[in-house]
């Protein structure tokens, strides 16, 4: 890692869209993180707990841990539970598991060479940039306004809250009065929850970004590279950075939903389109930064089909002229000779560059990354079927 004093200096070599930014320094300070984003277990067990616990010690002091005359008691409120205690931890995991995928994926533009010597300090200016948005202290508190005035004051107080006496909040005439544990929930532990997925979101800008400059740089492509995406197959693998920032979506819909189906009588297919439109919006997140390569990966693939088709035309005349029309020496004999593996590697060469891929979206990854997103919302399929139903069906099964 190049430095200069105390300053990281930003190369291709550190770069990481997600080690940098005030809240991070916040963490290295109070020994929560190392350089590395190690430590995640003590980060994530801090952050949630710092929401959560005081939730339940105030539930119980204004007696709305379990009921109170609430139709939704603390205890009882699925939403909140998954909230602060697996979608916060796997959002500070999900840091780590990109951390770790993401700048090896970088390095390759230049392990592979291709970048040219020439787009150079092109390639390393939109790292600087990167490392520019990543650490800017204005960048997060524009995203703790946001939190605040939109995600707080107009989308849960407007849309997400429940309709209904809870241990936060009690509908009046005038509006929901909170609770004191409401006050907390509110304007204490609901953004932390959002700004950590906020911060994500920049984050996924910034990496569409540097992805976008880089793509502007006409790169060493090679239409006949075994990848079949002209030497750029390890972006393909990228998508496995955010499988843990997908489950957290999935995580936190999930806990409305339940809160809907339990507490206001709302059943798991009426969600479908919801549930739809969270997996495409989640995969369109991780998936369209990478289609910024497709002009130049079609460029490729016509260039490679108009240069060996060159070339293969000339081997096959050269070809048919030597062992079909006579031009062969007397003393070569056909059997064994070299010509002919050459024309099948030729052959298999134009194969590669007919089919090669001008995306770096694998149906693969589409797949995994939706089952991460549907895996927290699965469990609520058992909603669908009456507890004895479910029983007598489980004991039919194993008996």
């Amino acid at each position: 890692m190049a430095a200069s004093g105390n300053v990281v200096l930003p190369t291709v070599e550190n770069f990481s869209p997600v080690l940098g930014g005030p809240l991070f320094r916040l963490f290295l300070r109070t020994h929560l993180s190392d350089d590395e984003l190690q430590l995640v277990r003590r980060r994530a067990v801090v952050l949630a707990l710092f929401a959560w616990l005081p939730l339940l010690l105030l539930s119980t002091l204004e007696r709305h841990l379990f009921g109170g005359g609430l139709a939704v008691p603390f205890v009882m409120d699925v939403e909140v539970h998954v909230r602060f205690l697996v979608a916060v931890p796997l959002l500070i995991g999900a840091e780590l598991m990109a951390h770790r995928r993401i700048p090896p994926a970088v390095r390759q533009f230049c392990e592979r060479r291709l970048i040219p010597e020439d787009a150079m300090p092109r390639f390393d200016a939109a790292v600087a940039s990167a490392f520019r948005l990543r650490n800017s202290v204005l960048a997060e508190v524009i995203l703790i306004v946001l939190v605040y005035g939109v995600g707080i004051l107009i989308v849960w107080r407007q849309y997400l809250a429940l309709d209904a006496a809870t241990w936060y909040a009690t509908p009046t005439a005038a509006g929901a009065h909170l609770s004191v544990a409401g006050m907390w929930y509110g304007y204490v532990s609901l953004p932390i929850s959002q700004f950590l997925l906020c911060r994500w979101y920049f984050r996924l800008g910034i990496w569409a970004y540097f992805l976008w400059q880089v793509s502007r740089i006409k790169l060493n492509l090679i239409p006949t590279h075994p990848d079949r995406n002209a030497g750029l197959g390890f972006l393909t693998g990228t998508f496995c950075a955010f499988g843990l920032l997908a489950a957290a979506h999935g995580a936190l819909v999930a806990g409305q939903i339940a809160n809907r189906i339990f507490f206001l009588g709302a059943t798991l297919p009426e969600f479908k389109m919801q549930i739809a439109g969270l997996v495409i919006i989640v995969l369109c997140m991780v998936f369209a930064p990478l289609l910024v390569f497709a002009p130049q990966l079609e460029r490729a693939q016509r260039t490679g089909n108009r240069e060996y088709g060159i070339l293969a035309e000339r081997y096959v005349h050269e070809f048919d002229r030597k062992w079909l029309r006579g031009a062969a020496p007397a003393n070569e004999p056909l059997l064994g000779s070299s010509d002919i593996q050459s024309l099948a590697d030729l052959a298999s060469s134009l194969e590669v560059v007919r089919t090669m891929r001008i995306t770096l979206i694998t149906a693969d990854g589409v797949i995994r990354l939706a089952v991460a997103v549907l895996l927290p919302i699965a469990p609520l399929a058992l909603t669908m079927m009456p507890l004895e139903e479910l029983v007598k069906t489980l004991l039919g099964l194993v008996f």
